[in-house]
C-alpha cells in the first residue's frame, strides 16, 4: 500500500500564497514578453511544491481471518419433539465445515430462556455488533423461527444470513389464545374474559373439528364443560367471589392426532377482586365526644359510602317545642332497616340506647343481616349497662359479650392480649410493646364490665384485665364489641395518644371482610416463580403446606415462626402454571407465570419473522427436517444458496480483509535536490531572457 503524503514546513495557507506568487509573477513576465516567463514561474511552484514536504507513504499488510456467527436456538419451544435432535445435528456439522475452511473463524452464541420469550433478534443484534463489520462472512441461526423481539432485527447486515428451521412440515397444534382479560373486577359483578379456541399448522383429518369441550372453574372449584366453536372470539362471563386474587383456570382436553404440545391447551388468569364502595351505616345514639372520630375515619376513606344518623330526639322527650318549629330530619328507620339493609357492608351502633325508636322486628331483621354475611360493630358507652342495653333487644343474641351492669369509671390502660398479638386486627399495632402492656399508650377513663361469649376472641383488655375489644363470627356474618367510648382520648392526644385511627379502621375493615384482617389465612407475595408464603394462624403452629403441582406431583413445605401468629416459608417454583396450596382447612390456588406460557404461544416453526432479514441480505430458509445443507463460499454478488447434486446448501461471503502491520514515509525528493531543481530552473531563465536580450543588440547595430 503506497500513498502521496504531504508534511509541510509552513502553514498551507503560505505555500498557497508563494505559489499564487510564483503565478502572478509568470503571468505579469509574458505580458512583457519576457521569454523567461516560463522558468520563472515554474521556479516559483517547486519552491512552493519544496515547502509543502511531498513524501511517499509505504504500509506493508497483514490478512485477516473471516467470521462466521452461528446461533444456536435452546429456547423452551426447541423442546418439542425432534426439535432438540435436529439443532444438535445442525450445529456439530456447521460447526466442524466452519472449522474446516481456511481462514475463518467460528462465533457460536447460545440463545436461552428468557421471561420475554425467545429474544433471538437481540442475541443477533448483540453478535454482529461485537464483530468488525469488513470480517464478518455469514449469520447462521438453528431455530424454530418463533422469536418475541423481531424488532431488534439489524437494519443493515453486510453478510448472508441463513435460517435453519427444526421441526417438521406435518406439524400442528391446537391452543387457547386468551385475547383479553382484567385484571381487576367488582366483587358479585361479572367480569368478561376473551378467548379463542384455533388450530396452526397441518391438521390431521381426524382431529379437524367444528368445536371443542371448554372446561372452566374459578379457584379450583368444580368445574363446568362448555362446548365452544373453533376459530371464533368468545367472551367468558365470571363472577368474583371475593376480595383478593380469584384464579379463573380454562382449558380443553387434548385432541386425537398427536400435537405439538398440550401446554398451550390452558391457561390460568388471576383477577384482583375489589368492592366498588364499602357502604356503612353508622348509628350515634346521642351526641357526645367521640361521635366525630367515626364520622371522621370513615369519611377519610375514598372507598366507604357513609350514611350517618344521630339520634338528637328521642321519642321519649318531652320539652313543649311545637312539631312545626322542629327542622329535624325523620329517622327512616324502615327503608333502612327492613328495605335497604341488605345493602350495607357494615352497620355500627355508636352509643346507641334502646328507647323505641327502632321495634324488636327491625332488630330480629338486623341479627338475620348478620347470620347472612353482615357484620355489625358496637362502640359501647354507659348505656351498655342500663336497661337501654342493645343485649335486651333481640339483637342481642348475637352480640359477643353480655354487660354485668357495672361501669368501671378508673383511668386504665388498654393492652392487648395473647390472642390480641396473633389477631391482625391488634397485631402490631404502633406503640404496643412485646410484652402486649400498652405503656406508651394514653389511658382511657371508662368502660363497661362485660362476660364474653366462650367463642370469642378477647384481643384487648382494659381495667384488671377485663375485656376491652371482643370480635366473633355469627353464622356468615361478623359482630364487634368496643366496651369504652374513651377511644377518642386516643386521637386528642391525652398522655401520648395512641394508634387510634389504624386500630378503628382495621376492626371496620375486619367486619367487612377484608382478606388482609383474616385471623386464618394462607397469602404469597409472587415475584416470577420466587413466592413467599405467610401463614396467619390463631395457634400456636402452622404448616406444612402441601403443595400441588400442575402435573399432579405434591410436595409438603414447612413454616418457620416469624412473629406472633404468622408463619412464612420461601419458594420457588420449578415451572409456570397453576399450584394448589393446602394448610389444614384452608386451600388456595396460585397462578404462577403469564396466563398461558409465552413460548408456547405459537409452536409451529416458521421462518416468517426472519424472512425481512433473510431477503434483505440474499440468504435462505431452509428445513432441517430435510437434512443439514452443506457449506460453502462465494464471491460477494454470487446467490449464496442452492441445490446441489444430494442435499441443499448455503454459502458464506469470504471478506478477504487485512490490517496494516507498518508504515514507512520517504520524502519525493531531498532536500539537495530540491535546491538545485530550483536553482536550475532560475537559471534557465536568466539565461533564455539573456540570449534574447543580445540577440536584440546585435541586429540593432547592424541596422546602423
Amino acid at each position: 500500500m503506497t500513498a502521496l503524503r504531504f508534511d509541510p514546513a509552513l502553514p498551507w495557507w503560505a505555500i498557497a500564497a508563494l505559489a499564487g506568487l510564483a503565478l502572478l509573477i509568470a503571468g505579469f513576465a509574458l505580458w512583457r514578453g519576457l521569454r523567461g516567463w516560463a522558468w520563472r514561474g515554474l521556479a516559483g511552484l517547486a519552491a512552493a511544491a519544496a515547502l509543502a514536504g511531498p513524501a511517499l507513504e509505504m504500509g506493508s499488510r497483514a490478512g485477516l481471518s473471516d467470521i462466521v456467527i452461528l446461533l444456536d436456538d435452546r429456547s423452551a419451544s426447541q423442546d418439542l419433539p425432534e426439535r432438540g435432535d435436529q439443532t444438535d445435528a445442525a450445529i456439530e456439522r456447521l460447526s466442524q465445515q466452519i472449522s474446516a475452511l481456511p481462514n475463518t473463524e467460528l462465533r457460536r452464541v447460545t440463545v436461552g430462556d428468557d421471561p420475554d420469550g425467545t429474544l433471538l433478534a437481540t442475541a443477533i443484534t448483540r453478535a454482529v455488533a461485537a464483530e468488525p463489520e469488513g470480517r464478518l462472512a455469514g449469520v447462521i441461526a438453528a431455530t424454530d423461527g418463533r422469536i418475541h423481539d423481531p424488532a431488534m432485527l439489524p437494519a443493515d447486515l453486510q453478510a448472508p444470513f441463513h435460517t435453519l428451521l427444526t421441526g417438521r412440515p406435518q406439524d400442528w397444534d391446537r391452543r387457547l389464545v386468551i385475547e383479553e382479560a382484567p385484571a381487576f373486577g367488582m366483587i358479585d359483578q361479572e367480569v368478561t374474559i376473551r378467548l379463542r379456541v384455533e388450530d396452526q399448522g397441518e391438521v390431521p383429518p381426524e382431529a379437524a373439528t367444528g368445536s371443542v369441550g371448554l372446561r372452566i372453574s374459578v379457584d379450583g372449584e368444580d368445574e363446568q364443560v362448555f362446548a365452544v366453536p373453533m376459530d371464533r372470539s368468545l367472551e367468558l362471563p365470571v363472577t368474583l367471589g371475593h376480595a383478593g386474587q380469584n384464579v379463573v383456570q380454562v382449558g380443553f382436553d387434548a385432541p386425537e392426532g398427536g400435537e405439538l404440545t398440550d401446554r398451550n391447551n390452558t391457561a390460568a388468569i388471576s383477577i384482583n377482586g375489589v368492592r366498588d364502595r364499602l357502604r356503612v351505616l353508622l348509628v350515634s345514639g346521642e351526641p357526645h365526644a367521640g361521635e366525630r372520630t367515626w364520622r371522621n375515619l370513615l369519611k377519610s376513606d375514598a372507598a366507604v359510602d357513609l350514611i350517618h344518623f344521630t339520634i338528637l330526639r328521642p321519642p321519649d322527650k318531652s320539652d313543649g317545642v311545637p312539631v312545626n318549629e322542629l327542622s329535624l330530619i325523620a329517622f327512616p328507620t324502615r327503608e333502612l332497616f327492613l328495605e335497604r339493609i341488605d345493602d350495607f357492608d357494615l352497620i355500627i351502633f355508636d352509643r346507641y340506647r334502646v328507647r323505641g325508636i327502632l321495634p324488636p322486628d327491625y332488630f330480629r331483621n338486623i341479627t338475620r343481616y348478620v347470620e347472612n354475611g353482615g357484620a355489625i360493630l358496637v362502640a359501647a358507652g354507659p348505656e351498655m349497662a342500663s336497661v337501654e342495653s342493645l343485649n335486651l333487644s333481640p339483637l342481642g343474641s348475637v352480640l359477643p359479650a353480655r354487660p354485668t351492669g357495672r361501669v368501671m369509671d378508673q383511668p386504665f390502660t388498654p393492652a392487648l392480649t395473647e390472642a390480641g398479638r396473633r389477631h391482625p386486627v391488634t397485631s402490631g399495632l404502633p406503640g404496643a410493646p412485646e410484652d402486649g402492656g400498652g405503656e406508651t399508650w394514653g389511658r382511657w377513663l371508662r368502660m363497661a364490665e362485660v362476660q364474653p361469649n366462650p367463642e370469642a376472641e378477647v384481643v384487648m383488655t382494659g381495667t384488671d384485665d377485663l375485656p376491652l375489644l371482643v370480635m366473633d363470627r355469627v353464622g356468615e356474618g361478623r359482630v364487634a364489641m368496643l366496651t369504652s367510648d374513651q377511644v377518642w382520648l386516643w386521637g386528642r392526644g391525652f398522655e401520648g395518644g395512641g394508634p387510634q385511627l389504624e386500630m378503628l379502621r382495621r376492626i371496620a375493615h375486619w367486619s367487612m371482610k377484608e382478606p388482609e384482617l383474616e385471623e386464618e389465612a394462607l397469602q404469597a407475595d409472587v415475584s416470577g416463580l420466587d413466592v413467599r408464603f405467610t401463614r396467619r394462624t390463631m395457634e400456636d403452629r402452622a404448616g406444612p403446606v402441601r403443595i400441588t403441582h400442575p402435573d399432579g406431583e405434591t410436595e409438603e413445605l414447612a413454616l418457620e415462626e416469624a412473629g406472633p401468629g404468622r408463619f412464612t416459608a420461601e419458594w420457588t417454583a420449578p415451572a409456570p402454571g397453576l399450584y394448589r396450596l393446602r394448610d389444614g382447612e384452608l386451600r388456595r390456588v396460585l397462578a404462577l407465570g403469564p396466563a398461558a406460557p409465552r413460548e408456547f404461544e405459537q409452536t409451529v416453526a416458521s421462518g416468517e419473522a426472519l424472512s425481512p432479514l433473510v431477503e434483505a441480505t440474499g440468504g435462505a430458509v431452509m428445513q432441517l427436517s430435510d437434512g443439514v445443507p452443506d457449506l460453502r463460499t462465494v464471491v460477494p454478488g454470487r446467490s449464496t444458496h442452492g441445490r446441489g447434486v444430494s442435499r441443499d446448501w448455503i454459502a458464506i461471503t469470504p471478506r478477504e480483509a487485512a490490517t496494516v502491520t507498518g508504515l514507512e514515509r520517504t520524502p519525493l525528493l531531498p532536500g539537495w535536490v530540491w535546491l538545485i531543481l530550483i536553482s536550475g530552473l532560475i537559471l534557465a531563465g536568466w539565461l533564455t531572457e539573456g540570449r534574447a536580450g543580445s540577440g536584440s543588440l546585435t541586429e540593432r547595430r547592424a541596422g546602423d
